[in-house]
């Protein structure tokens, strides 16, 4: 299947679906330096609906998550959505900007942290840094990035936090 898509600097090019090079919004690894920001255009309102999916693929019987009279008796005062899903949707919103198209594996997440907790109806927005570089030893083609991402709620306090390190092309050729 071929199409026009418009890349950065280019009116349109044509090219294969399949080729990384077209349509592709992540960054190589070479494109990046300690310190780069990115505040993630996207932002989203969680529903009940993405709390209880979230929480019943996953199996998880937590009346906190599931039982609005169980959650309204606690501090909380009603369901605090999925840990779960927060983590993902942080992490999902990067995507675009960060790792689209070149990434090879994510190799772990490091120092996870809730501080605060999410409740539906709350609109959560992620900005990412990039905190650390590092060739690859065993994949000349390839470098490490260690991404701290965060997520934050409509008052700007920071729901989620972590550290994400991916393994990424360096620019071809």
């Amino acid at each position: 299947m071929r199409g026009h898509l418009p890349i950065q600097g280019e009116a349109h090019r044509t090219c294969s679906i399949r080729d990384l090079a077209c349509g592709m919004s992540g960054r190589f690894f070479d494109a990046w330096t300690v310190g780069d920001r990115i505040e993630h255009a996207l932002h989203r309102t969680v529903t009940e609906t993405d709390n209880l999916l979230i929480t019943t693929l996953t199996h998880n019987p937590q009346p906190l998550h599931l039982d609005a009279e169980y959650a309204g008796a606690t501090e909380f005062g009603s369901i605090v959505v999925n840990g779960i899903f927060t983590f993902g949707l942080m992490v999902g919103l990067s995507v675009g900007d960060t790792t689209l198209g070149t990434l090879v594996a994510n190799l772990g997440y490091d120092q996870v942290v809730m501080p605060k907790p999410v409740f539906v109806g709350d609109t959560l927005r992620a900005e990412t840094e990039v905190v650390e570089l590092r060739a690859s030893k065993s994949r000349p083609d390839a470098g490490l990035v260690v991404f701290k991402h965060r997520m934050f709620n409509q008052r700007s306090e920071l729901v989620c936090e972590c550290l994400r390190t991916a393994l990424l092309q360096r620019t071809p050729g």
